[in-house]
């Protein structure tokens, strides 16, 4: 039997078994669940669709889509192992699944958080590398090298982020986002000296490589002279390359997403209060989990490699000649 109450201001869901045990969903607590599923569904096919486009790529790619390809594992691990456990959460207004679990989703999430943010310093730097070394990038930033440093990014960030998984502190459910985060505030060493390691060298790094990049784009485009030939002409080419801005828009999303976030976390620990706006906290914590998908409009956008890439995946998908149709397509772009 389904019954139909006005209580307040939200209407009230009552489903009756037959055993007379009653699920109350609030019409606010359906609407949130339906978009943290939408959510979850979004992340992970996109980015499924991002790796299985990079794998299924035969041609030559930037090393940057080492990195790229890592952000879109970290994203779907988000999009698998984390998101869809705060659908069924979102809808009883309760964490379910017990305290162990959800120390693991407060590890995870941190983890690939870390990883995520390291990884977009590795891409600054391989985009400064190409601005401050263009006759030496491709022997300095090999693919085995970016490779090796993807998986030292991966074990360190695992290592770094593991004291909360041991118990060091037990997890948070937040019953206004509904899911399992680190109670930082309770934890202020770890959480101090881990903001250090992350955001310190990550900064810094990101804004000084990107200041340099645009800098020597200003430089050219003015016309001031530089009296290498040679290292001025692969200077142009490597700076007419795309990835350069794709990247930064890439870095620039995923610092907006966030953002909010981190103001309201640090404002209700300097000021010792808890902001009850309505919607506040799911907002600001689905907002930062949006990044997963924005990277999938922004590589479509930005790309012309990964544009060719997905037109050759989707164009192949089905096909038995995926090698002589990827070479044609590949030498139809390179005539292009």
């Amino acid at each position: 039997m389904v019954m139909f109450h006005t209580r307040d201001i939200s209407t009230m869901i009552i489903l009756n078994d037959a055993d007379d045990d009653s699920l109350v969903f609030s019409v606010e607590s359906l609407v949130q669940a339906g978009i943290i599923l939408i959510l979850s569904i979004t992340i992970i096919v996109t980015n499924v669709l991002i790796i299985a486009t990079f794998v299924n790529f035969r041609g030559p790619q930037d090393v940057i889509n080492t990195y790229l390809l890592s952000l879109a594992v970290a994203d779907l691990f988000n999009g698998i192992f984390v998101v869809p456990l705060s659908v069924y959460p979102a809808l009883v207004q309760n964490w379910v699944y017990g305290d162990i679990l959800c120390r693991v989703i407060g590890y995870l999430e941190v983890t690939l958080w870390t990883i995520t943010v390291y990884t977009f310093m590795w891409i600054s730097v391989d985009r400064y590398l190409a601005a401050r070394k263009p006759l030496r990038y491709e022997t300095i930033q090999t693919k085995t090298r970016c490779q090796c440093w993807m998986a030292f990014t991966w074990i360190s960030s695992a290592m770094m982020c593991c004291p909360p998984l041991l118990g060091w502190q037990k997890p948070l459910f937040d019953k206004e986002a509904y899911i399992c985060m680190l109670d930082w505030g309770n934890m202020a060493a770890f959480s101090a000296t881990l903001s250090i390691l992350i955001l310190g060298p990550s900064l810094i790094t990101i804004i000084y490589t990107y200041a340099y990049i645009f800098a020597m784009m200003r430089k050219l485009k003015s016309g001031v002279p530089i009296h290498d030939k040679e290292y001025a002409t692969a200077l142009s080419e490597n700076l007419a390359n795309p990835s350069h801005i794709m990247s930064f828009v890439l870095v620039c999303a995923f610092w907006f997403s966030w953002t909010p976030y981190m103001g309201v976390k640090v404002y209700e620990y300097l000021w010792a209060v808890k902001l009850t706006h309505p919607f506040l906290h799911f907002g600001i914590v689905w907002i930062g989990f949006l990044n997963c998908f924005w990277k999938s409009i922004i590589l479509v956008m930005m790309s012309p490699q990964f544009r060719l890439a997905l037109r050759i995946f989707c164009m192949t998908i089905c096909c038995r000649y995926k090698g002589r149709m990827q070479a044609e397509l590949i030498g139809m772009e390179a005539d292009d």
